[in-house]
């Protein structure tokens, strides 16, 4: 089990591995703080995944109450392994619900948020930085400057936007190469079979303007583990099976037989086709114990068979609606399908050239 194979992020010279350790569960307090792990807890999730090769921490300000950048901070302070490591956090959420300016995405919570991430992270610069939603307020241009003058303040390393519409992704990769300004070089998302829906847009456009896309929740908050049945009775954290359709069940069922054709688990079966998905870099999964993280990174430890894949991809596709059915098929296949001769230029074609009298 190794996780000592490297890709590049996006169109940038950052080599990340294929999963990245999510650390939402590091710490005791706030928002998440019932699944939330103490830093003695985390410490060998921590360190396992360094010994497997891992080279990318996720975390943001908001995840127990700021406690999981602490720990990640004392952490990364213990091992002296800062320079080898991807540090990446986000910052949206408020830290402090009676100051209207913070949160959201303006300049002033920008600079607040990182300078906060950096005391508690022990570092003087974080590796990438990520607006962690779209607020729907803050002009894009303001957000784009702001990223800028981090990375000149030489604060951050790269940056990149999380939960964000595609057009929202789009524009702001525009205007940085209108404008000369730092890039954008991440699109975090939720992916897996249950969740395919950037797959409409998100996905085309990470790998037209050069963003590199990391797909969080690719277990679908453990349904895609088997851990649920239909009929039964959720824990409050992955809901009850009541919330979920006929059509996610019967995938539940391929999912179940194609691990059973591989011996290996359901979740390393939905693991391993997010991670391999085209434009997906990263895939981020997330350990209760150094064990479990175990079991998780063995999900890159095989391949799956074309026609696998293909059940797979049957059971989880969901038919384009609207508009997007006219782009399905590929206009050029459906060319050829009404019998049109067309098709790509043969090798060592040249156009012909007329010369003009």
């Amino acid at each position: 089990m190794s996780l000592d194979q490297y890709f590049l992020l996006g169109r940038s010279g950052l080599r990340v591995s294929r999963l990245t350790l999510g650390t939402m569960n590091f710490g005791t307090s706030g928002f998440h703080a019932a699944y939330g792990k103490t830093e003695d807890e985390a410490r060998p999730i921590f360190q396992r995944y360094l010994d497997a090769g891992g080279n990318v921490l996720d975390t943001a300000d908001f995840y127990t109450a700021g406690e999981s950048e602490t720990i990640l901070g004392n952490l990364i302070a213990e091992t002296g392994t800062r320079d080898r490591l991807v540090l990446t956090t986000k910052f949206t959420n408020s830290v402090d619900p009676g100051d209207p300016n913070a949160g959201g995405n303006g300049r002033k919570h920008m600079i607040r948020a990182v300078e906060a991430s950096l005391r508690r992270l022990r570092t003087d610069y974080l590796d990438l930085f990520l607006l962690h939603t779209w607020d729907r307020v803050t002009p894009i241009d303001e957000v784009l400057r702001t990223f800028d003058d981090l990375v000149k303040a030489g604060k951050i390393r790269y940056a990149g936007l999380s939960d964000v519409p595609a057009w929202y992704a789009a524009r702001a990769q525009s205007l940085t190469e209108a404008h000369s300004l730092v890039p954008m070089i991440n699109l975090q998302l939720p992916y897996s079979l249950i969740d395919r829906a950037i797959e409409v847009e998100h996905v085309a456009a990470g790998r037209e303007l050069g963003l590199g896309i990391t797909a969080w929740s690719p277990l679908a908050g453990g349904f895609l583990t088997g851990k649920y049945r239909q009929g039964s009775a959720g824990d409050g954290r992955f809901g009850n099976s009541g919330e979920w359709t006929e059509r996610q069940w019967d995938l539940l069922k391929t999912l179940e037989s194609v691990a059973d054709d591989l011996g290996v688990t359901m979740a390393q079966v939905a693991l391993n086709w997010a991670a391999t998905q085209p434009g997906i870099a990263s895939a981020i999964v997330g350990a209760s114990s150094a064990t479990q993280l175990d079991t998780t990174i063995a999900a890159l430890d095989f391949d799956l068979p074309p026609e696998l894949r293909t059940a797979l991809d049957e059971a989880s596709a969901v038919p384009p609606e609207s508009l997007y059915r006219m782009f399905t098929p590929n206009y050029q296949e459906w060319l050829v399908s009404t019998g049109a001769k067309v098709g790509d230029k043969p090798a060592g074609y040249h156009p012909a050239v007329r010369n003009w009298v």
